[in-house]
């Protein structure tokens, strides 16, 4: 999360690192990165790993809440996530403070008590993918619902 309000000072006021593929339990090794100085743990919420990585994402109205879902489109994710089509995907949810005077370090914390889990939708034993969600009427993403 950026403050733009001074387009020639802009300032990282928050960040969240969530599944993809550079955490500490994959395979891939991050050689060089200015903004982390070691690759981030892998994700757990309610002792469920997040296979994948953030992929849509949808910004309540008020700007508090922004809710994530791990699944892009079915061929991508096979290629890249491949634990994400065995368990299915999720849906997060991250916590903003969006208060302009605010000295919080890091403004954007993940919500460890919410979790929606695709892999376990219905007794079938089939895991689903979720791709976007959509308020009814439009929200901060996507105005094109607003009337």
């Amino acid at each position: 999360m950026y403050d733009i309000r001074d387009p020639f000072d802009v300032k990282l006021v928050g960040q969240v690192f969530v599944g993809g593929s550079i955490h500490k339990e994959t395979n891939v090794i991050v050689v060089e990165d200015q903004e982390l100085k070691e690759q981030p743990d892998a994700t757990y919420i309610k002792g469920l790993k997040i296979d994948g990585g953030p992929q849509m994402l949808q910004l309540s109205l008020d700007g508090k809440r922004l809710y994530v879902t791990t699944s892009l489109y079915r061929k991508w994710d096979e290629q890249f996530y491949p634990d994400l089509i065995e368990n299915g995907a999720k849906l997060f949810l991250v916590n903003i403070d969006n208060d302009l005077k605010s000295k919080t370090e890091n403004r954007l914390k993940l919500n460890k008590e919410f979790l929606f889990d695709f892999g376990k939708l219905f007794d079938n034993g089939i895991p689903y993918l979720a791709h976007e969600m959509r308020y009814p009427n439009g929200d901060c993403t996507s105005d094109i619902f607003i009337k």
